[in-house]
């Protein structure tokens, strides 16, 4: 096992250890920070794999994440008011149907912006997806029918089959299986042929082009397949809030995302998991202290940016590149 491995997997731990301890000292708060933290983690493993893989820094990530958020308010308000969607469809409640929804509704705007903004490079990628993603977010703004500008409410969290998702720490560990899902996406498409060619793209398109790959094809499904993992992210945090609005899909939270990674360590396994645990307790613990947090959150990312540029990961491990 590695130096690198062996941190993940501490880090990793480190996270379930806090809603158990809560739970042990009757602290069950810090179970809605630890969940908040896995959340956001999974969102960010999601952007990873554009950002970390194929080096495709999205600014509209947070598209997707609104995406899912609303996929999860849209069908529960629906099913609670037990009225029929568009096309006579019903509404759910039912956590799979609300992570397979947001899974394809977010894969297919990301089609549809990767299709586009995957044409240029640099800081037109970055700008272009910026638009569409500020697109998205003026469209729920003015959408009346699910709340317009002040959101929508989930007035009961949604059901998983077998469980009591009413219960914090059960949510949790929903919440924490998924984002073990999306860590082992990670790492199967890292160590595989199709993240082996999506690495070769950042590197060099051009030699990997003679071989006879498309880099075009392949930074648009690493694209979508992101954009998937960060819209049932956006679900769950609309679970965890019981409330989803426009905020979701503003470019704050595609910033948040990215600053998440660069803190953990960008392409690194463990980066987003360590990135939202630093990330949820400054907001918490300093934000409880003084509403400037953000001032001390920038000095530890200027720190990383230019001590630790492989983030906390990268720094704790060494000069081991993987986990």
């Amino acid at each position: 096992m590695s130096r690198e491995t062996l941190i993940s997997l501490v880090i990793v731990l480190a996270l379930l250890a806090i809603p158990l301890w809560a739970t042990a000292v009757g602290e069950t708060f810090y179970i809605t920070l630890a969940t908040r933290m896995a959340i956001l983690a999974l969102a960010a493993v999601g952007l990873n794999i554009a950002l970390g893989l194929g080096g495709l820094v999205s600014f509209g990530h947070a598209a997707f994440f609104g995406i899912g958020g609303y996929a999860a308010g849209i069908l529960a308000s629906h099913a609670f008011n037990m009225e029929p969607l568009p096309f006579g469809l019903p509404g759910t409640n039912a956590m799979p149907v609300i992570w397979a929804t947001a899974i394809v509704a977010s894969g297919l705007v990301a089609l549809a912006i990767g299709a586009i903004s995957l044409r240029t490079a640099g800081v037109y990628f970055i700008m272009i997806t910026l638009a569409f993603a500020q697109m998205i977010f003026y469209f729920a703004i003015s959408w009346p029918a699910y709340g317009g500008e002040d959101g929508l409410s989930i007035f009961v969290r949604n059901q998983f089959p077998g469980v009591n998702t009413l219960d914090g720490l059960t949510f949790f560990f929903v919440c924490f299986g998924l984002l073990m899902a999306g860590l082992l996406l990670f790492s199967l498409l890292r160590d595989s042929r199709f993240g082996a060619a999506l690495q070769a793209a950042r590197q060099n398109e051009r030699r990997l082009a003679t071989v006879g790959i498309a880099p075009y094809r392949i930074r648009l499904a690493a694209f979508v397949i992101s954009a998937m993992v960060t819209g049932v992210a956006g679900a769950l945090f609309a679970d965890l809030n019981r409330f989803v609005s426009p905020s979701m899909l503003s470019w704050h939270m595609s910033g948040e995302l990215i600053v998440l990674i660069i803190l953990g360590g960008v392409g690194r396994l463990a980066g987003p998991v360590a990135g939202a645990m630093l990330y949820v307790a400054f907001e918490y613990f300093l934000g409880g202290i003084t509403e400037r947090w953000q001032l001390f959150l920038g000095l530890l990312l200027l720190a990383v940016v230019l001590f630790a540029r492989g983030g906390v990961v990268g720094l704790l491990a060494g000069k081991a590149r993987h986990g």
